[in-house]
Order: C-alpha cells, then sequence, then structure tokens
C-alpha cells in the first residue's frame, strides 16, 4: 500500500499526487513510469513519473480524469492509499552531451516534459521550453517550468494564455531566428508530435518523440502500445517510451490509439454513475 501525501487540484480535468514511494524515488529518472492499481480489483495503468525526491522518498504523478481508473484515483484523498505502485519502468530520457535542447510540451503532455526540461537545466544545458495548451483554465506547470528554463514559451489557441499559435508556430520562430538545438524532445498528443516532428525534419534537427500516450497496461503484453518505427514494429512500454520522432509512422499510432476511446468512455461513465450512487 503506498500512501497519499499530497493531493493538488492544477485544472478541471488534471490532478497532481505525491506519493509516498522511497524505493521507486531512489531509482527514478526522468521520461520513465509507474505502474498502479486503486484498489486489489482494479485495473493497472501506466502513469509518467512528473517528478521525485530521493531526500524524503516521494514520486509525483499527474494525471487526467478520462477513464474510469483515473475517475477512482481522483477520488482518493491525502492520507489515503493506492494499493499497488510499482516502478520505476521504461527507459530513461538521454540527456548526456547535450548543450542546448528544445523541449516542446502540449496539454497533459507537458507533465512529461517537465521533468525532462529540470534534469537538462540541472546538467547545464540550456534549455527552451514551449508548452500549448487550449484555453488559460488548462494551463498547468507554468512556474515549475519557467524555473527550470532559459526560456519559456507559453501557447494556447485561443490566446487567453502566452502567444496565440501552436506550439509548431513558437518553434519555428525559434529556428528561424537563429536558435540551433542538439535537439528537440516532444511530448503531447500524437497530432502535435507528428507536426513537431514534420517540422524539424525540414530543418534537420534531432528529435525524440515520447509515446506515452499509447501505453495502456506497461507490461508490452497488451500489444496496445505497438508502433512502427523505421520499418520495425516495437511497443512504447518496454522499447520506449522515447524514439527517434522522423522515424515514428504517427498516422498508424494516430488510427490505432482511437480504437479503445468508446470502451474507455462507457468505462468512465459507468464508474461516475457508480461514485452518483454512493454520494446518494
Amino acid at each position: 500500500m503506498f500512501r497519499i501525501l499530497k493531493k493538488e487540484i492544477l485544472n478541471p480535468t488534471v490532478t497532481r499526487m505525491n506519493i509516498e514511494a522511497p524505493l521507486i524515488a531512489k531509482k527514478a529518472e526522468p521520461g520513465q513510469f509507474i505502474i498502479l492499481r486503486t484498489d486489489e480489483d482494479g485495473e493497472r495503468i501506466p502513469l509518467t513519473i512528473a517528478d521525485f525526491d530521493r531526500n524524503e522518498g516521494w514520486v509525483t504523478i499527474i494525471f487526467q480524469v478520462v477513464g474510469a481508473t483515473t475517475e477512482k484515483l481522483n477520488h482518493l484523498n491525502e492520507g489515503d492509499f493506492i494499493h499497488d505502485f510499482v516502478g520505476p519502468l521504461g527507459r530513461k530520457t538521454h540527456t548526456d552531451g547535450l548543450k542546448k535542447v528544445a523541449v516542446v510540451g502540449g496539454g497533459i503532455g507537458s507533465a512529461i516534459a517537465y521533468p525532462v526540461a529540470k534534469k537538462l537545466h540541472s546538467l547545464g544545458c540550456e534549455v527552451h521550453s514551449i508548452v500549448g495548451f487550449r484555453s488559460k483554465e488548462l494551463v498547468i506547470l507554468e512556474d515549475e517550468f519557467r524555473a527550470v528554463s532559459d526560456k519559456f514559451v507559453l501557447m494556447s489557441d485561443d490566446g487567453s494564455a502566452g502567444e496565440k499559435g501552436l506550439v509548431t508556430d513558437a518553434l519555428k520562430k525559434l529556428i528561424e531566428s537563429g536558435e540551433s538545438y542538439d535537439e528537440v524532445i516532444t511530448i503531447g498528443p500524437l497530432i502535435m508530435m507528428k507536426f513537431v516532428s514534420l517540422l524539424t525534419k525540414q530543418y534537420g534537427i534531432k528529435t525524440v518523440a515520447s509515446m506515452n500516450p499509447v501505453m495502456i497496461d506497461g507490461t508490452g503484453m497488451c500489444g496496445g502500445c505497438r508502433l512502427s518505427v523505421g520499418g520495425k514494429t516495437v511497443f512504447a512500454c518496454v522499447d520506449g517510451p522515447e524514439f527517434d520522432a522522423h522515424e515514428i509512422d504517427f498516422d498508424e499510432a494516430i488510427s490505432r490509439s482511437s480504437m479503445y476511446r468508446d470502451f474507455e468512455r462507457h468505462a468512465y461513465e459507468a464508474t461516475c454513475n457508480l461514485f452518483k450512487k454512493e454520494v446518494k
């Protein structure tokens, strides 16, 4: 059992929790993830490690309430316990030797991008962070990104926060202004990462994409995170989650990611109805 030390609502659908897990915190690195179950009969879900403190022994998870398990998780509070919390899993982000990097995050993917930017900053790398959201109400981790970024650009679809436009608009503007990057690291919706990849390919900039969005059970057994990378079949959870963005078949990944949408929605609604009955 793993105790929830802190719970914070970041926006109407996104929650941050600090979980007491000293053994995981001791080994955790940016880019890795954990698998949790809220209760003994719960499903296993993978969530990226959003932060950690080795000395205090906690690990941060940030999740969006989109399915049954995240709905259950969001009903837990400080002092409550999560039944299973396993990790760290997956390969850590490659950060060695990088001198100047653009980290591009979108939506809830910004929670995955933040620990990468933080680690690079701690290593003395020049970090340019570009994060995008649909609107001001959905912005998360702005202060955290500013603290670890030499240059920070906030974008929003409607212009209610930062600059109006897409993260690719900001990245293109920086590149064309003369900024030169060793690498671009992008984490967010699949369609966003696709267009970041298409942009950087034009300029010959090495780009890494985190394929966390397609992971389901985190073991490779379900096959849900199967990808085509460089013409070969790989699994995001065991071979990644990060890959050369220019070799990923994003169209295939986008098509396959929609397969479970109706099932997830049905499970979410059933769970919501269950909680409503309990309240009554």
